[in-house]
Order: C-alpha cells, then structure tokens, then sequence
C-alpha cells in the first residue's frame, strides 16, 4: 500500500505563542489531501495545556477530513501530560517514524 506521511516537526515549546501556526499547518496539510499526518516531538522541550488543546482540535480536523494523526518521539513530560489527561487513549502515539511506516505495511 502506497502512501505518503506528512510530517510537522514542531520546535522548543508548545505553547500559546506557538498553536496558531501548529494548527494552520495541520489545515495547509489536510487541504493538501493528506491522509496521514505525523507530528514529531523529537525537537519539543516542553508542551504546555494551550499545546495540548491545539493538538486535540488538530485531531478532530483531521478526523473530520478522513484523515489520520499519529504523534511520535514524545519526551517523559509530554507523555506524562497525556498520561494526566488519559490523552495517550485517544492519541496514536508510536515511538518514531520507522513504526508508524511498519505499522502501515503489515
């Protein structure tokens, strides 16, 4: 099966300053026809609550769309705010971009 991940690499901290541009680059993305998109943390130091609520308002327009969110390379602070808000059920995390790319050949 063919398709193509569209991946968002958000830097530093995810936060107020930061969820206007996160969630207008999830729109650009969908309006692409994307159907995969993979938002990866590696280069995340800390995501606050506002993050958190751009992320759930990502999801819901990408699900409206038909479309999938996966997140990956999340670090032990934003695991642990998804842990606190039972986030990490609705979220598909995987560990990085190589699982996700194996989970969709099987």
């Amino acid at each position: 099966m063919n398709f193509v991940v569209e991946v968002i690499k958000p830097k530093g901290i995810l936060d107020g300053t930061k969820t206007s541009e996160f969630r207008q680059k999830i729109d650009e993305i969908i309006e692409s026809g994307a159907k995969v998109i993979l938002v990866d943390f590696s280069d995340v130091t800390f995501m606050d609550s506002s993050g958190l609520g751009a992320l759930v308002f990502s999801l819901k327009t990408v699900r409206a769309a038909g479309a999938q969110l996966f997140l990956c390379s999340i670090n032990e602070q934003i695991k642990m705010l998804f842990e606190l808000t039972s986030l990490d059920r609705v979220f598909n995390i995987v560990s990085n971009r190589a699982e996700l790319e194996h989970n969709f050949k099987q």
